[in-house]
């Protein structure tokens, strides 16, 4: 087999934090979740016509229709500049500049006959995600299949959207960060730029995360948050953002020409990054569900009426906003002293577990007052876990009617509300920015997971889509294939599918 390359990246679910998480005061906590982008980088064996011709780089998303994307690479001894093919129909931004700053900056890192010896026959780049990230109602309708978690089971990996990247309708999980990260990733793997640059991985992991950041934030043409490109390099943790000046400097000048400079702000032993990252994982028996609504919101909107509302407001918005920073902070606390709670004392964990997962969550101080037992702590934590994440939908709501925005609007909230009378469901909310497009749910039990898929199935004000993924295991980047070994052998299967694409 010929020397491939593949490097994947999950997506993201915010839990907590949801607008709070773009001011550097307040934290959030981001869940990273098993659906994941992978970007495959192989030899194309279309060598250059001469010695002095440009190098090929084919890109394909074999997901979408009319989604291929060529790119001739010229070197210059240390410069290294990507030029899109003037044959494509359409340009594909993201794509296109992470081929350009990668390349580019990788002129500077890796000798140039290294550069020339990897590029010398093209490159093909194939760019998959799992099929959680699109709206999948499409696809079922021309299988004749219900809207249900077995229906999607059902569709091959990576199948078709049948129609273009632009046409798409996604469902939330953080698509353009995830297939950046991963493109970013899996070109710096490929092009084997630790072996020039010996650096502790945790320092090139983190010089990969400063870079996606850049190019996601390019590609946005703005310096967001970062937390869904946080997430797709480190997995699950409460995330506090880097100052936006770090890159908002290099985005207001044309950084190609001073790759030195570029590279100088991204390394992180030469610029200190002062985002904070903390892992994080859902205690044992604790499931993720997600859903996505067919009733999508735009969330720069929301975003932007939020924050202006907050300008306008400040005194009205502040305090808010403190209120429901200390909730989101009591809720996480909390979950960290379940999953230590778990570790510490495993038996009565799982028994306390066994217990609410047979009752809804309203009644469970109940459950605590009534225990012979003496006092049950984990109990207790879940009762706290549920009433505190009732206030950070409580602020929401406040948050909704203050600012006249839907952040979690009537609908969602009978529907959260609906999830909550189940026994065994923790916590349900919207993630993120909120409004229409999507919600989650944090179940204890089997039982519990499937009474919530027929609540979801059964709401008739809108169309509830489950989707397939919970929270990622594998954390965040994993090289899943580099020359052709396996190095997680959880992901065959994927590999395999990728391999055949």
């Amino acid at each position: 087999m010929t020397h491939t390359t593949i490097v994947s990246a999950p997506g993201k679910v915010l839990l907590t934090g949801g607008y709070l998480v773009l001011d550097p005061a307040f934290s959030g906590l981001v869940v990273a979740t098993d659906a994941r982008f992978y970007t495959l980088i192989r030899p194309a064996h279309s060598p250059r016509a001469t010695a002095t011709s440009p190098f090929r780089i084919t890109v394909r998303s074999p997901q979408f229709q009319s989604a291929t994307w060529t790119y001739w690479v010229h070197i210059h001894g240390k410069e290294v500049q990507v030029a899109p093919s003037n044959e494509d129909e359409s340009r594909n931004t993201f794509v296109e500049l992470a081929l350009v700053y990668s390349l580019g900056m990788m002129g500077h890192l890796i000798p140039t006959e290294r550069m020339k010896a990897t590029l010398d026959s093209g490159l093909e780049i194939v760019i998959a995600g799992n099929n959680d990230f699109y709206s999948q109602r499409k696809e079922l309708d021309n299988l004749g299949l219900p809207l249900t978690a077995d229906s999607l089971k059902q569709i091959p990996l990576f199948a078709s959207t049948h129609t273009t990247l632009s046409k798409v309708n996604k469902t939330g999980l953080g698509s353009s960060a995830a297939l950046i990260t991963s493109l970013v990733a899996a070109l710096f793997t490929h092009f084997k730029v630790q072996d020039s640059n010996p650096k502790d991985t945790l320092t090139h992991k983190q010089f990969l995360h400063n870079a996606a950041q850049f190019v996601h934030c390019l590609a946005q043409g703005k310096v967001g948050s970062g937390f869904d490109v946080s997430s797709a390099v480190w997995g699950s943790h409460t995330y506090r953002r880097f100052r936006p000046e770090l890159l908002q400097e290099v985005m207001n000048h044309d950084a190609k020409n001073d790759i030195p400079g570029l590279l100088k702000v991204l390394d992180p032993s030469q610029t200190k990054w002062d985002n904070e990252v903390v892992p994080f994982q859902l205690a044992p028996r604790l499931h993720l569900m997600l859903a996505d609504i067919d009733a999508g919101s735009h969330t720069p909107t929301l975003v932007s009426n939020v924050l202006k509302w907050r300008k306008n407001k400040p005194e009205e918005a502040n305090g808010l906003w403190d209120h429901l920073g200390a909730a989101n902070d009591r809720v996480v606390a909390l979950l960290k002293e379940l999953d230590q709670m778990s570790k510490d004392h495993p038996k009565d964990y799982a028994l306390a577990v066994e217990k609410a997962s047979e009752a809804p969550a309203t009644s469970w101080e109940g459950l605590v007052r009534q225990s012979i037992l003496g006092r049950d702590a984990t109990m207790e934590l879940l009762v706290k876990i549920y009433e505190e994440f009732q206030s950070v939908r409580r602020y929401l709501r406040e948050m909704s009617e203050l600012s006249e925005v839907p952040v979690e609007p009537k609908e969602q909230s009978r529907l959260l509300d609906a999830c909550l009378e189940i026994p065994g469901v923790l916590m349900a909310g919207v993630p993120g920015a909120g409004g229409f497009d999507a919600i989650f749910c944090i179940v204890l039990s089997d039982a519990a997971r499937e009474a919530v898929a027929g609540v979801w199935s059964g709401f008739e004000e809108m169309s509830v889509g489950p989707l397939l993924c919970t929270e990622s295991v594998d954390g965040g980047l994993v090289v899943e294939l580099s020359e052709s070994v396996a190095t997680t052998q959880t992901h065959s299967a994927t590999v395999q599918r990728l391999l055949s694409l």
